[in-house]
C-alpha cells in the first residue's frame, strides 16, 4: 500500500488528502493505551518526547511507513501533538494557517519573524519556502465528522503563500469549503498553509488525533523536535 502518483498530485493541488483504514481498530486501541491519556487531557505538546513509545509504534508500523514513503524521503518529524476535543472541553477554531514552528533557541536570521514563547517553548514564523515544504499528518483515533469538530478546509488555498484573512477574502474561493470526514484509523495529510478551521462539537463522541509535522530543511536555530523515520 503506497500513495499513488494521482494521490500525490491531488495532495499537491488541493493541499490535503484523506486515506482511510491505515490503522486497524485494534492498533488504534493499542495507540490509545500507549498514549495513556483520558478525556480530561485535551492537548499534549512535544508528544514524542513525553510519550516516546508512540513514535516507536509509528516507526514500526509497516503500512504507515510504506504509505508515506514517497513523500517522506529525507524528512523528519519536527512537531508532535496529541489533540482531543471531548464534550467537556469544546472549542471553535476560526480559519487560519499553521505558520509557527517550534525551535531550540532564539537566533535572529533573515526571514524568521514574530517570535513567541508559550509554555516555555520558543516559536517563530519561518520563511514561506520552509512552510511550503512542511507536511502535516493527522492520525485519527476516533471517527471524525461534522458533528464532532472535523476540520473544514479551503482546497488549494495553500498555493497563495502566507495569507492575512482580509487578503484571503478576495484571494480564495470560500464556496469550495470541504468538511474532512475521517474514519477511526484513517489519516489526513495536509499542507500547513492550507486554510483550515473546526467547529464546536455537537456530539458526545470524542475527536482525538495525533498531529505530526514533517520537515525537510535544517534551520539556524534548530528544530525543537527532530525524529527521523526508519
Amino acid at each position: 500500500m503506497q500513495l499513488t502518483k494521482d494521490q500525490i498530485r491531488q495532495f499537491e493541488k488541493q493541499g490535503f488528502l484523506i486515506i482511510p483504514e491505515v490503522f486497524t481498530l485494534s492498533e488504534v486501541i493499542e495507540l490509545k493505551q500507549v498514549l495513556g491519556v483520558n478525556s480530561d487531557v485535551h492537548a499534549v505538546r512535544q508528544l514524542f518526547k513525553k510519550c516516546p513509545d508512540v513514535w516507536v509504534r509509528l516507526c514500526q508500523h509497516n503500512v504507515f511507513n510504506e504509505l508515506l514513503q514517497p513523500l517522506m524521503k529525507d524528512r523528519f518529524a519536527a512537531k508532535s501533538i496529541y489533540f482531543n476535543k471531548p464534550k467537556q472541553a469544546n472549542w471553535f477554531v476560526s480559519y487560519h494557517q499553521d505558520v509557527s514552528i517550534g525551535v531550540e533557541q532564539k537566533i535572529e536570521a533573515d526571514g524568521f519573524a514574530q517570535w513567541t514563547s508559550k509554555q516555555g517553548q520558543l516559536g517563530v514564523v519561518p520563511p514561506k519556502e520552509i512552510l511550503e515544504e512542511l507536511i502535516t499528518c493527522r492520525i485519527h483515533l476516533d471517527d471524525t465528522d461534522e458533528n464532532n469538530g472535523a476540520l473544514r478546509v479551503i482546497p488549494g488555498s495553500h498555493q497563495h503563500g502566507i495569507l492575512r484573512l482580509n487578503e484571503a477574502s478576495t484571494t480564495v474561493d470560500w464556496s469550495s469549503e470541504v468538511c474532512c470526514t475521517v474514519p477511526k484509523g484513517g489519516i489526513m495529510l495536509m499542507k500547513p498553509l492550507l486554510l483550515h478551521a473546526s467547529n464546536k462539537s455537537v456530539s458526545s463522541e470524542e475527536r482525538a488525533v495525533v498531529h505530526i509535522e514533517f520537515a525537510a530543511s535544517e534551520i539556524p536555530m534548530g528544530w525543537l523536535e527532530k525524529y527521523k523515520m526508519n
